[in-house]
């Protein structure tokens, strides 16, 4: 299975959604402002680390393109790659929690967790299928020692 929505486009969509619930359907504001800017945080972090994700990408000259798994020609398994299968992943999820945090309202925390289970059927599932195939013994022993969305603590 080829993804046909690139994961950012998916984000955005996510995001959408969430202002969407926070204006239309607020169910309780449990944040109030001036607090609810606390999600800066989370959304500064999840920023760094796709940035850092990226970046790490380039240096090792290989396919950032989330809609080509197939494309990769280097296994990544340093730096940010380290702590997450899918840093990348998991810095738009950081980037939705903080924009719920921002809303202030409950209705949109339904999203970060709907967008985690959605990206990993349709993205993150195709992607290991493609990388074990194209990298065979070496991703399966990376898979082993760092988790799909955060570091193993063995």
């Amino acid at each position: 299975m080829r993804p046909s929505i690139p994961p950012p486009i998916l984000m955005l969509v996510a995001a959408v959604v969430m202002w969407t619930l926070s204006r239309w359907l607020p169910v309780v504001h449990w944040i109030q402002r001036p607090w609810n800017r606390v999600g800066v945080f989370p959304a500064a972090i999840g920023f760094v680390i796709v940035v850092a994700a990226f970046a790490r990408f380039h240096q090792a000259r290989t396919t950032v393109n989330p809609r080509d798994p197939g494309k990769a020609t280097q296994l990544v398994t340093d730096g940010v790659f380290r702590l997450s299968r899918n840093p990348m992943y998991l810095g738009l999820v950081l980037l939705l929690i903080g924009w719920a945090l921002w809303l202030d309202s409950a209705s949109p925390w339904l999203i970060p967790p709907l967008f985690m289970i959605v990206i990993t059927r349709v993205q993150i599932i195709p992607e290991e299928q493609a990388l074990e195939v194209l990298f065979g013994a070496e991703y399966v022993a990376y898979r082993r020692s760092v988790g799909r969305w955060i570091a193993r603590c063995d």
